[in-house]
């Protein structure tokens, strides 16, 4: 696919929304080898996010820090769990996901702009 094809209009670039959260929580999904069910902080609102971090994060590494979630992705189920929102992260050059975060310490719900 080239890289015209996977262009998108401001208007649908506009239409995520993206925020700073914390994540205040973190475990392994019981049935499911690569997802964490994370708890995460968007300022006044709490969200439950499955992610696929457990093959490259232990739980314990990724509470408290600041990451960046698409908050208005439609939920998907994992089992019997919801996800309502999505982690972003980079891959490195071995697959690894690299979350992404900010510069400086920002408050959870902060609007990515």
């Amino acid at each position: 696919m080239s890289e015209t094809e996977n262009k998108i209009t401001f208007e649908e670039f506009s239409k995520m929304e993206l925020k700073v959260g914390r994540i205040l929580s973190a475990e392994n999904l019981p049935g499911y080898k690569k997802i964490l069910r994370l708890i995460v902080d968007l300022g006044g609102e709490e969200r439950e996010i499955m992610s696929g971090l457990a093959k490259h994060y232990q739980p314990e590494e990724i509470v408290n820090k600041n990451v960046i979630v698409c908050t208005n992705l439609e939920p998907r189920k994992f089992g019997d769990q919801v996800s309502d929102g999505m982690i972003l992260a980079a891959s490195n050059d071995n697959g690894r996901p690299i979350l992404l975060t900010v510069a400086e310490d920002t408050n959870p719900g902060s609007q990515i702009t």
